[in-house]
């Protein structure tokens, strides 16, 4: 049994160095080799040439040589996305309402509240990411970094906690001095956590159900969030915003801890990724990631997706209060955007291995713009229309998550396989950089249209009265902009050609390099 990476020549049989997964001819024993994806005839590879000893490792089920992993591993690891999902979507559906209706943050300066701390985290990921590979380097795993992440709860509850006297721009400083703090201290999670699929030395499908599993549980985060919290604060009062805090701050803690033991349990049974030797500078390794052509159309793409995603979660409750005239529909809407995720994510998956993961998502893009047009006519329609087209977008929406972020170990291990070298925390610093991007501008992006549309802020949850100007902002940045900018993300994932042939992918599993 070899241990060192097959490659052109090796034992007289030839492979392609273009190809993630390629693996030498007729070694049974290697990961990497042809997996049964379930279906007769549809094989499986793992990225790079494993060694026997890996793929073998007790406890981890193998199907043709190439390990997968347990149910209950991924269901520990994918427990962290319940907490990472509570910061996700709580900041991005309630912040901007809070400090436009809550704290009298005009509404100009709220959106520059959420985009400025972003700036920073263009820096933070892709170097977390260098510092997360060096790690890996010295103890072999990750872990450290994620301990750190833990005290994301911390700024959690401080965020929303904030003092009886400050109002204005001085609450608005308090807000995004925490929101800085809670953003590097959830990069020190997500960039190590997102790396572990690349990590794993798992084959191209089984990359995918690593991702599917994670995005059930973010899924149900995000659900659970997305209609806890509004619950939580529905009067709008200060004390109920700091209390909805401090309880879904709790929960992020036992999600994190739960997924330590998920990640050292998954790297211990299916092997693990050592990244490049030589250490890199963060620059270098930036440069790296988005000198990969596919990678670089995928970013490009999902920063797009991402701005998009997030304005609808910022918007929505703007929506239903000056559209429906009902906040209580912001948490039932929300619920019609997750739920269906839950199932839809195994679906997609599904779909991932007849028509290729491209394929897959650019339906799912293309059903997202068709919903936020249709949500143009949502007051004629009515609620019940609403929230029908909700689902169609809640069931794109897990598309869009899924099989975007399973892409990105493909594209890892398609440049390992090029280039003989991983850099698997360089390229998830990078993709996490350009989705942490995309959670604030698509906040942003709407804070400016209300502001264009002349809209009026208030303290204490009270209402008043918006010029048409402002109503018509309102509506048109929740439908006609996210439309726009998933068109812009739809053009980007265009040039991504890692998965074109996504016919072959039936018979070989193998995504190639043109």
């Amino acid at each position: 049994m070899s241990g060192t990476p097959a490659g052109p020549g090796t034992g007289g049989t030839q492979t392609d160095a273009r190809i993630p997964g390629a693996e030498t001819a007729g070694t049974a024993d290697t990961a990497g080799t042809a997996e049964t994806a379930g279906t007769a005839g549809t094989a499986d590879t793992a990225g790079t040439a494993e060694t026997a000893g890996t793929a073998g490792t007790a406890g981890t089920a193998v199907r043709g040589g190439s390990p997968r992993a347990r149910a209950l591993d991924l269901t520990a690891y994918a427990a962290g996305s319940l907490g990472m999902g509570v910061w996700v979507t709580v900041p991005g559906l309630l912040l901007l309402y809070f400090m436009v209706h809550t704290l009298g943050v005009p509404v100009s300066l709220a959106g520059l509240t959420l985009l400025l701390p972003k700036a920073i985290d263009v820096l933070v990921h892709p170097l977390l990411g260098t510092l997360s590979d060096r790690e890996a380097r010295r103890t072999g795993h990750r872990r450290g970094m994620l301990r750190w992440g833990l005290l994301l709860a911390a700024a959690m509850a401080a965020m929303f906690t904030v003092p009886a006297g400050l109002t204005g721009p001085a609450a608005a400083l308090w807000v995004g001095g925490w929101y800085i703090a809670g953003n590097v201290l959830f990069a020190s999670f997500q960039v190590p956590y997102l790396t572990t699929p690349s990590d794993l030395r798992v084959g191209y499908h089984e990359r995918t159900r690593v991702f599917m599993f994670r995005m059930l549980l973010l899924t149900l985060g995000l659900l659970g969030a997305g209609v806890a919290a509004p619950a939580l604060a529905a009067s709008g009062e200060r004390g109920d915003y700091s209390r909805m805090a401090l309880l879904l701050a709790g929960f992020m803690v036992v999600s994190g801890l739960v997924a330590l033991r998920g990640v050292r349990r998954l790297t211990e049974t299916c092997g693990f990724r050592m990244p490049d030797r030589r250490d890199h500078s963060t620059l270098a390794d930036v440069r790296a990631a988005l000198g990969d052509r596919d990678f670089r159309a995928l970013a490009l793409s999902y920063l797009f997706t991402s701005t998009t995603t997030h304005l609808f979660l910022a918007a929505l409750p703007f929506y239903t209060e000056y559209v429906f005239h009902d906040t209580g529909l912001t948490a039932l809407l929300m619920g019609c955007f997750l739920g269906p995720a839950v199932v839809a994510g195994p679906a997609w998956q599904q779909a991932s291995r007849r028509i290729g993961k491209q394929r897959g998502l650019l339906a799912a893009q293309g059903v997202f713009i068709a919903g936020s047009l249709a949500l143009l006519f949502g007051e004629m329609l009515g609620v019940a229309a609403t929230v029908v087209v909700v689902v169609f977008l809640g069931t794109a929406f897990a598309g869009l998550q899924l099989l975007a972020f399973s892409m990105v170990p493909d594209t890892v291990a398609a440049a390992e396989a090029a280039q003989g070298s991983a850099r698997a925390g360089a390229y998830t610093g990078v993709w996490t950089a350009t989705d942490a991007t995309g959670t604030a501008v698509g906040p942003y992006v709407y804070s400016a249209v209300l502001a264009v549309g002349g809209f009026v802020s208030t303290t204490g949850g009270t209402a008043v009265a918006q010029p048409d100007s402002a109503l018509t902002a309102l509506v048109a940045g929740f439908t006609l902009v996210p439309a726009a900018l998933m068109a812009v993300a739809v053009a980007f994932q265009s040039r991504y050609a890692l998965d074109r042939t996504a016919g072959a992918h039936q018979a070989t599993g193998i995504v190639s390099r043109p």
